[in-house]
């Protein structure tokens, strides 16, 4: 990978539920989006690929990727952003008690980690948007790959690039 081999000071992470933030696990560095280990304006870019519908608090998520950004720095990311026509749908949450509520059927996406799969906790809209705004002030474009030349033709490949103000 080009960030990696490129990237002077790159740090690849996975999330493990029971290790905590900024420890390494099973050869990764350990980080739980809602609760980063980096310190405030310490990065430039996070990159986080099929993630975010995934993520049962995802405004603590977008506020803690705000947090870490340098001014000026980027969130770039991919998302299904599956509700094109209608508002985010929220199909889990976290209940009082710290255990999951489900609030459609759950669905699961393929993981690396589990042979149970990702919850789907977010079915996204373009309002995705809005919540990054109000989150951490964030101004965020939606990326629209469509490169026939490249062999770029498909449903749910946008790329979300949002920036912290410098």
């Amino acid at each position: 990978m080009r960030l990696q081999r490129d990237g002077r000071n790159y740090v690849a992470s996975q999330y493990f539920a029971d290790v905590p933030s900024g420890s390494t696990h099973q050869g990764w560095r350990c980080e739980d989006l809602e609760a980063l280990s980096f310190g405030d304006a310490s990065v430039d870019l996070h990159v986080t690929q099929d993630v975010m519908e995934h993520v049962l608090d995802p405004h603590a998520v977008f506020r803690e990727i705000g947090r870490t950004l340098r001014p000026g720095g980027m969130h770039i990311f991919t998302v299904p952003l599956v509700n094109r026509d209608k508002p985010t749908q929220v199909c889990a949450v976290r209940a009082p008690d710290r255990t999951v509520e489900h609030l459609v059927a759950p669905t699961f996406h393929g993981s690396p980690l589990s042979s149970e799969g990702s919850l789907v906790t977010h079915n996204w809209g373009f309002d995705i948007v809005e919540a990054i705004w109000d989150a951490a002030g964030m101004s965020t474009r939606i990326v629209i790959l469509d490169l026939l030349e490249m062999g770029i033709r498909a449903e749910l490949i946008e790329v979300l690039v949002s920036v912290k103000r410098a």
